[in-house]
Order: structure tokens, then C-alpha cells, then sequence
């Protein structure tokens, strides 16, 4: 608020400044077991939904990221990939060999 209203010339000194805000609580990333990736894997139906969720899971890749990828940026004999990250970030991804079925 106080940082407000010295923008906007209510008050010529914001007394909180030096103030260091809370650093919000890192919460623990969830994961899946391996029963809930059987069950994701039985319910893709055709070839290519199983290929991309094999991709996206053996990679980690996000779905923009995915989107996003060019297909001349594919290195099949080395099994990987370029991608780029959040920030326009380029980074080698490696994908297992039940990508390509």
C-alpha cells in the first residue's frame, strides 16, 4: 500500500521499504506412481497419443514446449531434442525408445 501511495504522490517517503518481504512456502512437486503412468498409458488409443505422452513423460517436456518444437531440431540417432524453455531458454532433451513406436 505504502509502495502505492508513493507512486502516487500521496506520500513523499515509504516507510516500509527496507522492509524484505516473506519468501513464499516451496511446496513439495507431486508425482505420479507408476500405477497412475500404467493407467495413463492404457488409456492412450492410438499410436501417436501413446509416442507423445511416451515423450512427454520421459522428457518432462512441457505441452507448449511440445508444441513448440521443431521437427528438424529431432536427433533420432541420439534420441534427442531441442527444445526451448519458459524465457525462450534452448536446452537438449532425451527421449526414451518407447517415443518412437
Amino acid at each position: 500500500m505504502f509502495k502505492w501511495a508513493q507512486e502516487e504522490k500521496y506520500v513523499s517517503i515509504n516507510p516500509v521499504s527496507t522492509i524484505k518481504e516473506p519468501k513464499p512456502e516451496s511446496r513439495i512437486p507431486k508425482f505420479l506412481t507408476e500405477e497412475e503412468i500404467e493407467l495413463l498409458r492404457e488409456a492412450c488409443k492410438t499410436t501417436f497419443e501413446k509416442a507423445l505422452f511416451e515423450f512427454m513423460y520421459s522428457t518432462g517436456c512441457r505441452i507448449g514446449e511440445v508444441v513448440n518444437l521443431d521437427k528438424h531440431s529431432i536427433n533420432m540417432a541420439e534420441q534427442s531434442v531441442i527444445v526451448f524453455g519458459k524465457g525462450k531458454k534452448e536446452r537438449e532433451v532425451y527421449f526414451n525408445t518407447r517415443c518412437s513406436i
